[in-house]
């Protein structure tokens, strides 16, 4: 997302939230709309084996929803709500650990207040198919044998193309953290990649 679009995202971003508040159900789903293709492909990347993507990011919009009022627009309400998203993502699998299967009590037909259903990204979209077709299968499981910080800061730089002090702000690290992850991060992946035989040993 280049430099000019994102600042007239921020300031839409804020005429909207305000609008939201205000109790215009449409200005949250219009929040929905601009953003839910990039939280769908972070918490594509991020989640593992046997976690529900589309019950995760259910959950973050929803705390979104209910939270709104606490957002302060210190920062970019997409930021804001990436770590809403990384949150819900870390909740459900700790929640997931304590249970054999972990299922969601309660449907999300509507937002609160009379919101729009959430669904899936439409597959014939080519934003809604942006990790399964930036990263395969293989590069998807790679990124699964990072550890969970070295992972969210690979996929909000790669595939939600955050700046360095977005993504510290997201994270609630430094910048200097943030690019020793990506370093790390970046370094393991080659080396799993080339112990898989995707990458070459010169790659």
């Amino acid at each position: 997302m280049g430099r000019d679009r994102a600042n007239d995202n921020m300031t839409g971003d804020s005429q909207l939230v305000e609008s939201a508040l205000a109790g215009k159900q449409s200005a949250f789903r219009a929040l929905y709309d601009r953003y839910q293709r990039q939280i769908y492909a972070l918490v594509g990347s991020m989640a593992g084996p046997g976690e529900d993507v589309h019950d995760i990011v259910q959950e973050a919009f929803i705390r979104a929803f209910r939270s709104l009022k606490n957002f302060k627009g210190r920062s970019s309400f997409y930021t804001w709500l990436y770590r809403i998203a990384i949150n819900a993502a870390t909740d459900y699998r700790r929640i997931q650990a304590r249970q054999s299967r972990y299922r969601s009590a309660r449907p999300l037909e509507e937002i609160d207040r009379g919101a729009t259903q959430i669904v899936a990204p439409e597959s014939d979209n080519p934003e809604a198919d942006l990790y399964r077709g930036e990263l395969s299968e293989l590069m998807n499981r790679a990124l699964k044998t990072l550890s969970d910080d070295h992972r969210q800061v690979i996929v909000l730089r790669e595939i939600g193309g955050l700046s360095y002090q977005e993504i510290a702000e997201v994270t609630e690290t430094t910048v200097g953290t943030v690019m020793s992850r990506l370093h790390y991060g970046r370094r393991k992946l080659a080396e799993t990649l080339r112990k898989w035989d995707v990458l070459g040993p010169d790659a």
